[in-house]
């Protein structure tokens, strides 16, 4: 690579980090003559515009000026406070959270029968060019959280951290405990942890593509906080350390794993992917379960099933001497890049397949920490 080229590199490099995709994309392209191909893999990682699966589903919603006016109101949201949220019936309220690294707004739903007995606490990444109403309403989170009794927070990654509102998850920064957007998670939860009735024995965190990758960092940084993770179509804590090395990541896998790692840490942990997914290889799935089995022996246990919609699936359970599952490999087949099981009122959803939220919630209440 001559100097010129290096220049650019940097160039791309600084401006994926200031959120400036489409512009970093620009500068990548004048340097990858006769790729296109691979540029529109790098395209699907900020837009996600691959990411629907071969059936017919939801498809991402254009943005609007509504839709702006709707993040922006995101990033203004109000600090949590210890309010007397209890007996109100159910809500879905905003507010943010703010650190050193930086600040986040999120949204936080309260079932109705929430009390002052302490409750399970779900944390939801969305994925890019989502929002946290546009997840809620694909997952259905909200309506199991009634129907079981738990507390669930959506935080919201703004267009000023990235342009197509995708979680950071390549960036080394973003990947390390108490530094970039880590913290600022483990910031949320733990703050709603402080001033809400909640089992802190039972935090869980779960996301899509970006926000599942974002969750098995979590999972893998703060193990201290989460008592089990869910990851649906995303890829390994640290599975890329730029924007060059996501492409390949998602495209084949990664090479190597976050050297911050804390050696697959062993939370219990939970993967659905699609065996058709075009926007991130499957192979990611299976990387995700290496980095969080560790060095633990566990018995595989395969069984094979079909949704109500009649999407066929392959479960792959591991389990420990006391034949509890520490790990669940949920293989979607003929799936591609959306929430299995969700509903069609949110984007980059697969009503047909098995529910997978339903799935992560029977999965993460039967672990404590």
């Amino acid at each position: 690579m001559n100097a010129f080229s290096k220049l650019k590199m940097f160039k791309a490099t600084r401006l994926t980090q200031q959120g400036s995709l489409k512009k970093s994309l620009s500068l990548i392209r004048s340097m990858m003559q006769g790729s296109m191909n691979t540029v529109q893999k790098l395209q699907g990682l900020s837009t996600l515009k691959q990411a629907q699966p071969t059936r017919k589903t939801q498809t991402a919603p254009k943005s609007t000026p509504k839709t702006e006016r709707r993040a922006d109101i995101y990033e203004r949201g109000m600090p949590l406070k210890k309010t007397a949220f209890k007996g109100k019936g159910s809500q879905f309220t905003e507010h943010s959270f703010s650190n050193q690294a930086g600040s986040r707004s999120y949204k936080l739903y309260i079932p109705a029968g929430y009390s002052s007995k302490a409750v399970p606490l779900v944390i939801m990444m969305h994925g890019c060019t989502q929002s946290p109403d546009d997840f809620a309403a694909g997952t259905q989170m909200n309506a199991l959280a009634d129907e079981m009794n738990f507390l669930v927070a959506y935080p919201a990654q703004p267009s000023s951290a990235n342009q197509s509102r995708c979680w950071n998850w390549f960036n080394q920064k973003d990947q390390k405990r108490d530094t970039g957007e880590a913290s600022i998670i483990a910031g949320i939860t733990q703050d709603i942890c402080n001033n809400l009735s909640v089992d802190k024995k039972r935090v869980y965190i779960a996301g899509l593509s970006a926000g599942g990758a974002a969750a098995a960092i979590m999972g893998d940084q703060y193990p201290d906080i989460y008592a089990a993770i869910g990851v649906h179509s995303g890829l390994a804590s640290g599975a890329a350390g730029s924007i060059i090395t996501a492409m390949g990541a998602m495209r084949q896998g990664s090479v190597s794993l976050n050297q911050n790692s804390q050696n697959g840490s062993s939370v219990p942990t939970i993967v659905f992917h699609g065996d058709k997914d075009t926007t991130v290889n499957p192979i990611n799935a299976k990387q995700v379960i290496t980095q969080f089995k560790g060095e633990n022996n566990l018995k595989v246990v395969t069984k094979n099933g079909s949704s109500e919609g009649g999407s066929k699936f392959t479960v792959m359970s591991y389990t420990n001497s006391q034949n509890n599952s520490q790990l669940e490999h949920w293989e979607l087949h003929g799936a591609g890049h959306a929430w299995s099981g969700g509903s069609s009122k949110g984007s980059y959803t697969d009503p047909k397949g098995p529910d997978a939220s339903r799935e992560m919630m029977r999965f993460f209440l039967s672990h404590t920490k």
